[in-house]
């Protein structure tokens, strides 16, 4: 919206509403007519647009109860009811959505979205003040992760271009170190420039939404926070602690039914058809009966996906999570489980099952490059698609009532932004938005190279070469294709992290696997020296990788010594309150002495 006094738009939301069948003579009792009115007491420069399709409006000072009316109906206006909820309820508004700020939005084009000769060069003060913490989190974890892979690309690439011959056992394991190394570095080194961008930023480390637990039998809020529960049970401490427990355990009860449901479910039915894919893939001979069978394969488990991500947030609905976050988090977990079976399952059978070292070099290079290849075209054109498709049917929708069939013209941005499609995840709209998709696919993609890095080292030049790419693309998306997000308030990337350190400790048994395969061809599995080294690599990189944390601290000194430091300001200013209290007090107390 634009506040009066002020040139330049500070934050914009567009109200649509749909196009009226019957006007309304007086103006005073028209719906719109008063919303806008109403935005227009508490500051708000206002303008109406009258679009093909609806009406567009680019929140209670009333004193008394109104009537109003809108295509003939008649809406009863309480005294204190806020009055654009009370029409979003009523469906006469049917939707709020933020609008692009002009000038931001075009600097941000050129500063960041087309500035593909600074690689991972980003504008993330920016992006945090026009989208928020969360997505601006997001950019700057995608901006550090392909920094960080330009090593282990430049390191696999030496390895593929070059024959080491006889060396290559030697080279390997060497890689198989180094890379896992870089990994753990990278996660802790992540934390640190997480922290810093928190100290940087006006923003708390710890964010939460609607915290509370959840009470039964309470018809007030099924949703209380700790304090409140505190004050209506504090006559009787026992009963108290008896709720506060039971609701604590039921509610751990609850997740761990939902997660062993889901993990079931894997295992009992996705299982046995991503093994039976794998099978078939590798027995079959015939290259066009393989493609079809891939074709088959990937309608197929598109469509169980979305069955398994359906289901996983109808049971975090019923689960007694703390706040929003915690089950977005909760989704998180189970729908990565689904996407890990399926992406990963078929690769473990080529690789640990039957030793077909092309085989999983070829099933690695169709999932990292064109899968990829695919989902960045899908994920770039469909939301334009959907947008030019909205826009046909607004003019084929006019063209039906038997209007003039001259070329039409949006007349406004408001409108334009209206049929852009939003920022949303593609599973559990409801709890997660588009950023859940991004990073789904750079936790995979993450997995994808890191868990089978002896067999396909250049696969980190590709995914850095992809990486590179989505930076820009993704800016794009959100700055020209999607609708503005509303801004989300985060401080760390959540439980993407704990997936992402999962990954790694999968990576280091995967990649000894492999080691040990190439080592022992023949498949005695005797315990000789070069087996045995493979083994104490395995624990000892399992070792560096829990003792590394203890080793580099997850803040650096500097955001340690503001934290003290207003940590101190603080407490002083509460001790300077506290004796300005005591001594207003006695001061009070000499006087009424006096008078006495």
């Amino acid at each position: 919206m634009k506040e009066h006094g002020n040139e330049e738009p500070v934050f914009e939301i567009g109200v649509v509403i749909p196009r009226r069948v019957v006007q309304e003579k007086d103006e005073s009792c028209d719906c719109a007519y008063v919303l806008v009115k109403e935005f227009e007491k508490v500051g708000f420069v206002v303008e109406r647009v009258i679009g093909i399709a609806d009406e567009f409006i680019k929140v209670n000072n009333s004193k008394s109860v109104k009537t109003l009316k809108f295509d003939g109906k008649e809406i009863h206006w309480e005294i204190g009811e806020n009055l654009l909820l009370k029409l979003e309820s009523l469906e006469i508004v049917k939707q709020v959505f933020p609008l692009h700020d002009e000038k931001k939005r075009k600097k941000l084009l050129r500063s960041w979205a087309l500035q593909w000769w600074d690689f991972t060069s980003q504008p993330i003060d920016e992006i945090y003040s026009y989208y928020g913490a969360k997505i601006a989190i997001y950019f700057a974890f995608l901006g550090m992760f392909t920094r960080w892979m330009l090593f282990p690309a430049a390191f696999g690439l030496t390895l593929q271009l070059i024959d080491f011959g006889s060396l290559k056992l030697v080279v390997l394991p060497i890689f198989f170190i180094m890379v896992i190394l870089w990994a753990i570095m990278f996660s802790q080194f992540w934390k640190r420039k997480n922290s810093a961008l928190l100290a940087r930023w006006p923003i708390s480390s710890i964010v939460a939404v609607d915290q509370g637990y959840k009470i039964s039998g309470r018809k007030s809020s099924s949703w209380q926070p700790p304090m409140e529960l505190m004050k209506v049970f504090e006559t009787d401490r026992a009963k108290e602690k008896e709720i506060f427990q039971r609701h604590e355990w039921l509610g751990r009860l609850m997740r761990f039914r939902n997660d062993a449901i889901i993990i079931f479910s894997i295992i009992c039915l996705q299982l046995p058809f991503e093994l039976a894919y794998a099978h078939l893939y590798e027995v079959l001979d015939s290259d066009i009966i393989k493609f079809g069978l891939t074709a088959i394969y990937l309608f197929a488990i598109q469509y169980i996906t979305k069955i398994g991500g359906k289901v996983s947030v109808k049971l975090i609905m019923n689960e007694n999570n703390e706040n929003t976050e915690k089950r977005a988090d909760s989704l998180v977990y189970k729908v990565f489980g689904l996407y890990f079976m399926q992406t990963y399952i078929g690769i473990f059978y080529h690789a640990l099952l039957h030793r077909n070292f092309s085989t999983l070099r070829q099933v690695l290079i169709q999932r990292l490059l064109l899968s990829e290849v695919l989902e960045n075209l899908v994920e770039n054109s469909l939301p334009y698609l959907k947008y030019s498709y909205k826009k046909y049917r607004v003019r084929h929708k006019k063209n039906e009532k038997g209007e003039a069939r001259e070329k039409f013209q949006f007349s406004s941005r408001v409108e334009k932004e209206y049929l852009k499609p939003s920022y949303s995840a593609s599973i559990g709209e409801e709890l997660e938005d588009g950023l859940f998709d991004d990073f789904l696919e750079l936790a995979l993609q993450f997995g994808m190279i890191l868990m089978f890095a002896c067999a396909f080292p250049p696969a980190f030049a590709f995914a850095a070469v992809n990486n590179l790419m989505e930076i820009r693309t993704d800016a794009l998306k959100l700055l020209v294709i999607l609708r503005r997000p509303v801004p989300r308030a985060a401080a760390t990337v959540g439980a993407w992290l704990n997936i992402f350190q999962f990954l790694i400790l999968m990576s280091i048994c995967t990649n000894c696997a492999l080691l040990a395969w190439l080592y022992d061809e023949e498949g005695k599995w005797k315990i000789e020296p070069g087996l045995a080294a493979i083994l104490i690599m395995e624990h000892v990189l399992l070792l560096t990788k829990f003792g590394f944390s203890r080793f580099i601290p997850e803040e650096p000194a500097w955001v340690r010594a503001n934290r003290a430091k207003h940590t101190t300001q603080a407490q002083d200013m509460c001790s300077k309150k506290l004796l300005r209290t005591i001594s207003g007090g006695v001061k009070t107390f000499r006087e009424e002495k006096k008078l006495d």
